[in-house]
């Protein structure tokens, strides 16, 4: 029995010439996530909808670090393109191995402010097009016995002011890789990665972010790479499914104790 799970688990770990499907690959943290795991080994589909360029480059640090990779444009606001996107790439890499959901919009917006187009846009991208993507993965996904890495927030768990479609988006997504998990189960492993202040802006001022650093057990601001290496965590974890790694530094734990639950992100 033993000799079975090792065999598995080395089979599950190695990363090298699986595929993956990364959206929101073309800046930012989805950018950090697919260059990690073309860096593994993995052949990556980077998905853009307006960041060509950035997904270029993306795929051009894949290629130099050992991997592959190809850009593939769509626009995950749309549903059937979301579901055309997964159907490209399982054609294309003639299957699929993991499926990163990090596409994600993060919009401000007062509380009196919030109407239905507000809404409704942000719903679409952070919600529905993960749910679109994973629903149409999941044959794909359970021929390999895959798995799939939500990027949610810790905003489901610690809310943001003036962010209340997003915070709900990512709570919903949150509930949504859970559910997931046991629909999936055994083929499928469903998890999550849950940044907190990660990336800042490049113009924001030395002091803002110190003031954001202060507030962190760590005492520091998290990188893409930060999250991008728990992504990479479990893609390769075959005895973990149905959870959310926090990547934060601990400030989530410190909110508990300094009355900032609530406060804006920034």
């Amino acid at each position: 029995m033993s000799g079975g799970v090792n065999r598995l688990r080395d089979t599950m770990t190695d990363l090298r010439g699986k595929r993956a499907l990364v959206t929101g690959a073309g800046t930012r943290v989805g950018a950090a996530i697919a260059t990690a795991l073309g860096a593994r080994g993995m052949r990556v589909a980077v998905h853009y909808h307006r960041s060509r360029g950035g997904a270029d480059e993306v795929c051009a640090a894949i290629e130099r670090a050992g991997g592959t990779a190809e850009a593939f444009a769509a626009d995950l606001a749309d549903r059937d393109a979301a579901r055309g996107l997964v159907d490209s790439v399982v054609e294309r890499f003639g299957g699929l191995d993991l499926l990163v959901a990090s596409a994600a919009g993060f919009e401000r917006v007062d509380f009196d402010d919030v109407d239905d187009a507000a809404w409704d846009r942000t719903i679409a991208l952070n919600l529905s097009s993960p749910f679109a993507v994973a629903h149409r993965a999941r044959q794909a996904l359970r021929a390999s016995r895959g798995s799939i890495v939500f990027v949610t927030c810790t905003s489901a768990t610690v809310p943001y002011r003036h962010y209340l479609p997003y915070v709900v988006s990512k709570g919903a997504l949150q509930k949504l890789m859970r559910a997931l998990a046991l629909e999936l189960a055994p083929e499928v492993r469903v998890n999550a990665v849950a940044p907190g202040t990660v990336l800042p802006p490049p113009d924001m001022e030395e002091a803002m972010l110190e003031r954001l650093a202060a507030r962190a057990p760590l005492e520091r601001i998290g990188s893409a790479e930060d999250v991008a290496d728990a992504v990479v965590y479990l893609a390769g974890a075959p005895f973990v499914t149905g959870q959310e790694i926090v990547v934060d530094g601990g400030r989530t734990v410190a909110a508990g104790g300094t009355g900032r639950v609530g406060d804006d992100p920034l």
